[in-house]
């Protein structure tokens, strides 16, 4: 193309210039705008030789191509040397700065559009203007746009309507969204696909799920409508719900789609039903990377992490190119049990692979070395990190206060408000968590009432257990019980137990037992309730009513959770259960523990025999 002959085919050039925008292939489009300057008496629209429009097609291509390869001055100073523009030529504009985040600079574009008399803006413009509106803070732009639409009679045009209602609902104001859906005479898929995903995505799930079954009767749904109806069942943890859909995806066809198949293992992993999740997955002949990264959250949120770290091993000796979401995914299975030298192994890998600038891994990182107990390694990695969000902050802030350091926690918080940052209710957590360390009752309560007065939060019962355990610590025992039978909610088992647990290290025997009826007639089968209420009456010396509990345990059915601990030797993680003999060095451990009760024994350290009796019955 670099020598242009003629008779020129405008449509093949306008197709070539369209093909290096989509490729990104900056240098050969800028070598056929060069041939065009070179035989520029071809395409002026002055030219007798051949049509405005045809000219109009590749001078729009060539804008456009510019536009789409990131070049946003060359793509201007073909726009402002065009003698003529049409609708093409302003939206390519308008859609080139939007590609490159210059949202002024296209607002202004769409303005002068807006006042250009001979060229009037199309639905395109539009839908353009409206797909850039995708962040909270533009939500006013969004209803400038709907003014516009309604002013000049587009509200019935049904992409404008879908590209109108996902902007409201992307910009945090589903209300309005939902009014657009209301006002539209017509809708398709699109449409209906586009309101039942942001009511799931905006936490609406039911109104979601309630929307999924009225489109049924309208519209036949799609693979992604499948999908979004399946985030609104993992919000509810509906699984009812969800093996309906599961029953209609089969049904239509769908099920061997790989978007369908991942929301599905999602739904059942988040329901809690693993089983039903790894058949999915182990149905899959190449599970892609989404399919492996769901899978793998699953198994870190079900309490599986020896599986998740074992799946993640076997796709990195597989040689599965292992992306940010794997590693973010894998990380979140850390907890205190897990091997540290593992963490430290993935962590060598993000630097390996220079994912350390990923935000989602890098919190991955904070959580990991913190629940690993190297509380100054999470905060290296919070320091290290370019970009920092809410959830990085959370992440420390949650450190510190899980490892006891509850100033250091408030302090980071100030920081964390500094730098212009809002809170959500996982940093409102954390928080209630400090202020109970450092028995700071004022602040803890400031910030319960600061949730909802101050950033529109609503408290949830972990936040109100909070402040339970914050006023039983510091031994106020009689406000705890206020604070929950005040609360405008039904107490849950969640608030009996740590006060039930305060009444267990006060000693307050009385409060103990009320404490403890109120848990069991919410959760009979809680076997925290029994023994807390044991422990109580055995410091308290009352042997037989403390037997009259284990004896009513006994005949109920429930059974104490079983001790464990662990430790970490040698690259291993090795967990200790109470009585057990199944450990490969069961008899090796048992031998020094032999060892050691003699030891005690010698050292005249002996046992009150009476609680060992009643420890037994237990």
């Amino acid at each position: 193309m670099r020598y242009v002959t003629l008779p020129l085919n405008y449509a093949h050039l306008s197709t070539l210039l369209s093909l290096c925008g989509r490729e990104r292939n900056y240098q050969l489009g800028s070598s056929i705008h060069a041939a065009i300057i070179k035989n520029s008496n071809h395409f002026s629209f002055n030219s007798h030789r051949s049509s405005p429009r045809d000219i109009m097609v590749v001078w729009n291509a060539l804008l456009s191509m510019y536009a789409k390869c990131g070049q946003l001055f060359d793509a201007m100073k073909v726009f402002d040397r065009m003698q003529m523009k049409d609708p093409v030529s302003w939206n390519s504009m308008i859609s080139g700065c939007l590609m490159k985040d210059e949202l002024e600079m296209g607002f202004e574009c769409f303005k002068q559009m807006y006042g250009y008399e001979i060229c009037r803006f199309d639905r395109a413009t539009l839908t353009t203007i409206l797909s850039a509106c995708a962040e909270p803070e533009l939500l006013s732009a969004s209803a400038m746009m709907h003014a516009v639409i309604i002013l000049n009679g587009y509200e019935q045009e049904i992409p404008v309507g879908n590209a109108l209602l996902t902007a409201y609902f992307k910009c945090g104001c589903p209300t309005s969204a939902h009014k657009v859906f209301d006002g539209m005479q017509e809708r398709n898929i699109v449409t209906w696909t586009a309101m039942v995903s942001g009511l799931a995505q905006s936490q609406l799930c039911k109104e979601s799920l309630i929307l999924f079954k009225e489109m049924r009767h309208a519209v036949e749904a799609n693979s992604l409508t499948y999908s979004s109806s399946l985030l609104a069942c993992c919000g509810l943890r509906a699984l009812k719900e969800g093996q309906q859909v599961h029953g209609l995806v089969i049904k239509s066809g769908l099920h061997l789609d790989l978007c369908v198949e991942s929301a599905l293992m999602d739904m059942y992993s988040k329901c809690g039903i693993m089983e039903d999740a790894l058949l999915i997955f182990m149905s899959q002949e190449e599970p892609d990377e989404v399919s492996l990264t769901v899978i793998l959250v699953g198994f870190a949120q079900n309490g599986m992490e020896e599986r998740a770290f074992k799946l993640f091993a076997e796709m990195v000796g597989a040689g599965i190119e292992i992306d940010a979401n794997m590693i973010s995914a894998v990380l979140g299975a850390f907890g205190a049990s897990a091997p540290f030298c593992l963490g430290k192994q993935i962590h060598s890998m993000v630097v390996k692979k220079s994912l350390g600038s990923n935000v989602f891994v890098s919190n991955g990182l904070v959580n990991m070395y913190s629940k690993c107990g190297e509380l100054m390694d999470s905060v290296k990695i919070f320091n290290q990190m370019v970009h920092q969000n809410s959830v990085s902050w959370n992440s420390v802030i949650g450190a510190f206060a899980r490892h006891g350091h509850g100033l250091e926690a408030l302090q980071l918080y100030e920081d964390m408000k500094l730098e212009g940052m809002e809170p959500t209710d996982v940093t409102f957590l954390s928080l209630l968590h400090a202020c109970s360390h450092v028995g700071s009752i004022e602040k803890g309560m400031g910030f319960l009432r600061s949730m909802s007065v101050d950033h529109g939060i609503t408290p949830r019962m972990e936040h109100y257990a909070c402040m339970v355990d914050m006023l039983g610590r510091a031994g106020l025992l009689n406000d705890a019980r206020r604070f929950i039978e005040e609360l405008p909610v039904e107490p849950s088992p969640l608030l009996w137990q740590p006060l039930l647990g305060a009444c267990s290290i006060h000693g307050n025997l009385e409060m103990g037992k009320y404490a403890a009826q109120r848990l069991l007639l919410v959760e009979p089968e809680c076997s925290a309730a029994y023994v807390l209420l044991a422990n109580i009456l055995s410091s308290e010396g009352r042997w037989e009513e403390r037997g009259r509990i284990i004896k009513e345990m006994k005949e109920r059915g429930v059974k104490k959770d079983t001790g464990m601990s662990w430790i970490e030797v040698e690259k291993g993680v090795h967990i200790f259960v109470v009585e057990d003999r199944v450990h490969p060095e069961a008899e090796i451990i048992y031998k020094v523990l032999d060892e050691l009760v003699g030891l005690i024994r010698d050292q005249e350290h002996l046992p009150d025999k009476r609680l060992v009796f009643y420890d037994l019955e237990l």
